[in-house]
């Protein structure tokens, strides 16, 4: 029987990732990605699954941090994010981070030699063909113009965007490592086991409070008709960081605690820069939480300023983009379906996910959710106690009381979770400090939401071989 393809608008990580899962359902699919015909404000390749801000996946750990659960969770359902990520990952501490051009390469080499999957090369221009019965729109927040337009005129809503930076790149021989050394903070070895995954430039007091005025006074982009747009607090500029208050960035990105000079242990930096390693050949390195929106002139500037970078070389400056989301609790179903015209599921970052590995989430069950449909076959999504149902649930509505409230971009986080119980008491009956009780609350959560989701996969693979 010949099945009809679904079609799947965008080819990063959640385009790329619902691809794949329709695919691997044994459904074809028909994947669009506009580059290079059309170009984007923050792409410089064309190729799949693109990295354009951070090369990290962030923590790894599925015991003591959500997004370490979210990982577990795709991996158990053979996500092509997950498995290139592995596959291509460098020194990040506790932290996955990938080596960006590797990883697209290797997204999109599976993607082409997918026997079910077609990539087409062009621009969907406005709303898609009607007789396209089954759409997955994941063109996440550099969603083109005429998409953008065509989605807002069909649900009536107003424009909802905000601002995403991006941080410099540095080739490593031109770090001065006589001043700056290696360490994770906390020595903390991450997914291949190195304990001194970043680069690590100190600052004394005089240093950051000049630094802080840099900042401060540094010509900044200018964006016309963006001036009323929100930034989203998981990824802001570092200046705009610093208007919030002097110490901010102290306790921020540039927080010194964990880390120890080798060259004068006893004293102690007022404030830490770190860099992570960009590349699998450990040539280029990215400064951590250095999002920017300072022109690129006083970026080389400023940021030569830091001990140990005087003489950086920098293969990318910093850089603004406008993202673009949906108000998706009133405008998706539980399904991710347009309740306007349910032809068509939302995935990924336009979603209003924020982050790789999120939007890469939302891309595998909406592409879950597109071929069971499209196989006739029984349709949910996973249970509340995982990451990935605790997803579907934020962007669907379920963490608004009675569907109020503003909806706005969020990360996996243990607060989207039900709440779950654990022991308060040791063997001996003593009461847990607050850290045991964290941890052992983290980890319990992760455990079962790593069983319930084994559940609903038996459950679904049931129901397939019923049908």
């Amino acid at each position: 029987m010949t099945v009809e393809p679904i079609h799947v608008i965008g080819g990063g990580l959640a385009g790329s990732e619902a691809a794949w899962q329709i695919a691997e359902a044994g459904v074809p699919v028909i994947l669009h990605e506009m580059r290079p015909v059309r170009g984007t404000d923050a792409h410089q390749t064309e190729g799949l699954a693109e990295l354009v801000c951070s090369n990290s996946f962030r923590a790894d750990d599925w015991t003591g941090n959500a997004v370490g659960l979210l990982h577990a969770e795709m991996r158990r359902l053979g996500s092509i994010i997950m498995t290139k990520g592995d596959a291509h990952q460098v020194p990040a501490g506790g932290a996955l981070a990938v080596d960006r051009d590797g990883f697209s390469q290797g997204v999109t080499a599976a993607l082409e030699a997918h026997p079910l999957i077609t990539i087409a090369r062009e621009e969907i221009a406005g709303l898609p063909p009607a007789d396209w019965s089954s759409v997955v729109v994941a063109t996440g927040p550099l969603t083109s113009p005429a998409m953008a337009e065509a989605i807002l005129d069909l649900t009536g809503e107003g424009q909802l965007s905000f601002f995403d930076a991006i941080a410099p790149i540095i080739h490593l021989d031109s770090i001065n490592m006589d001043v700056a050394w290696r360490q994770s903070r906390y020595d903390k070895e991450g997914p291949g086991g190195d304990a001194a995954a970043y680069i690590n430039c100190p600052m004394d007091k005089a240093q950051y409070e000049a630094f802080i005025d840099a900042l401060l006074e540094g010509p900044k982009s200018e964006f016309k008709d963006w001036e009323n747009v929100p930034y989203f607090d998981g990824c802001l500029p570092i200046e705009v960081m610093a208007e919030r208050g002097r110490e901010t960035l102290r306790h921020g990105p540039m927080k010194p605690v964990g880390l120890t000079n080798p060259r004068d242990p006893l004293v102690k930096a007022y404030a830490i820069v770190q860099l992570r390693q960009d590349n699998a050949l450990g040539t280029l390195w990215n400064m951590v939480g250095f999002q920017t929106k300072l022109k690129h002139g006083a970026q080389s500037d400023i940021f030569r300023t830091i001990p140990g970078l005087e003489k950086a070389v920098f293969a990318r400056l910093g850089g603004l983009h406008r993202n673009t989301f949906l108000n998706s609790p009133r405008l998706l179903d539980d399904q991710l379906r347009l309740k306007a015209q349910p032809r068509l599921r939302f995935a990924g970052q336009v979603t209003g996910v924020e982050g790789y590995v999120e939007s890469a989430a939302v891309g595998l069950i909406a592409g879950r959710l597109a071929a069971a449909e499209r196989l006739g076959q029984p349709i949910t999504a996973p249970p509340a106690t995982t990451a990935l149902g605790a997803l579907v649930g934020h962007i669907t509505g379920g963490h608004l009381e009675g569907g109020k409230g503003s909806f706005q971009p969020m990360n996996i986080n243990y607060g989207l979770l039900p709440p779950v119980e654990v022991i308060k008491r040791d063997g001996e009956g003593r009461r847990l400090g607050a850290n045991e009780k964290s941890r052992n609350k983290k980890r319990a959560g992760g455990a079962r939401a790593l069983s319930d989701l084994a559940t609903w996969q038996g459950a679904k693979l049931a129901e397939v071989e019923a049908v």
